[in-house]
């Protein structure tokens, strides 16, 4: 009698199901929609419902608008020394590097970390970049990502390269990147949590790290500098002098001064950035 009851009073899970998906769905939205409503009537639980509402945003998604950009990128030389390749594995903990050649367009090939372990035993003078490499996948800015994920598992690559429309290198992508755009960001235990890529110092003042990207660098600030020709701060900043800076040059953009501070003979990497009243 009280099963009956209990059966009775509260409605069966295929009831509930039955309620949550009582029309066909014409769009990803309608879908998710739904989902939502599975999620209120305790059919699926937030963390399914998270997942979901993942796979449904990376089905829209093309490879441009998650990618690594070409300015984050950490590359590999074919003329670097075994040593300064490992100084570059320990620093970045990556496991997955693509070589460049002559460019950052003309790319060689991928070299995995753990190629390099045995060299570790058998000495540098055996030592061969280019015989490490393994082929690079090269795919379109305009790649969809579930396609590309299908294409990770089946062929059981990690790492792609993307390329704009003339064949110049964009950025790159890995299956962790749109495995995130799932599940939510992944972390390990050598995963570290990297520092603000702009810092107030003072009420006007701030630093700036030279990848930022001016889209970013208009996001914080509430302006429209140029980002057309260049995707760094740095790019634009190096632009503005017309050659790389000393540390200490300051040069002007429209009402900011860029103050370089940090940098190297090949690039520059921190900027203070000074906000001048309107």
């Amino acid at each position: 009698m009280n099963e009956e009851s209990n059966n009775s009073s509260e409605p069966s899970l295929l009831k509930k199901i039955g309620r949550a998906f009582s029309s066909n769905p014409t769009s990803s939205d309608e879908v998710a929609d739904m989902l939502r409503s599975a999620e209120n009537e305790s059919i699926i639980d937030s963390s399914v419902l998270q997942i979901m509402e993942g796979a449904l945003k990376v089905a829209d998604l093309q490879a441009r608008e998650i990618m690594i950009p070409r300015s984050r990128m950490r590359v590999i030389e074919d003329d670097f020394t075994l040593e300064q390749i490992l100084d570059l594995v320990i620093e970045s903990q990556h496991s997955r590097f693509p070589v460049v050649g002559e460019s950052s367009d003309d790319v060689l090939g991928i070299l995995l970390a753990k190629e390099l372990l045995p060299l570790l035993l058998s000495g540098a003078e055996s030592f061969n970049l280019k015989s490490l490499l393994r082929p690079a996948t090269i795919i379109p800015e305009s790649k969809r990502l579930n396609i590309l994920l299908q294409e990770f598992r089946e062929h059981r690559y990690h790492m792609a390269i993307v390329v704009d429309e003339y064949g110049g290198v964009s950025g790159l992508l890995t299956i962790e990147d749109i495995l995130e755009e799932i599940v939510g960001e992944i972390e390990d235990e050598t995963d570290e949590h990297e520092p603000e890529q702009i810092r107030a110092t003072s009420d006007n003042q701030f630093q700036v790290e030279a990848i930022t990207e001016i889209s970013s660098f208009n996001e914080f600030f509430d302006v429209g500098l140029a980002d057309d020709e260049f995707d760094t701060v740095g790019g634009l900043v190096v632009h503005a002098f017309g050659r790389l800076p000393d540390i200490g040059e300051i040069t002007s953009i429209e009402n900011f001064d860029f103050k370089v501070i940090a940098g190297d003979n090949r690039k520059i990497t921190l900027l203070e950035v000074t906000k001048n009243p309107v």
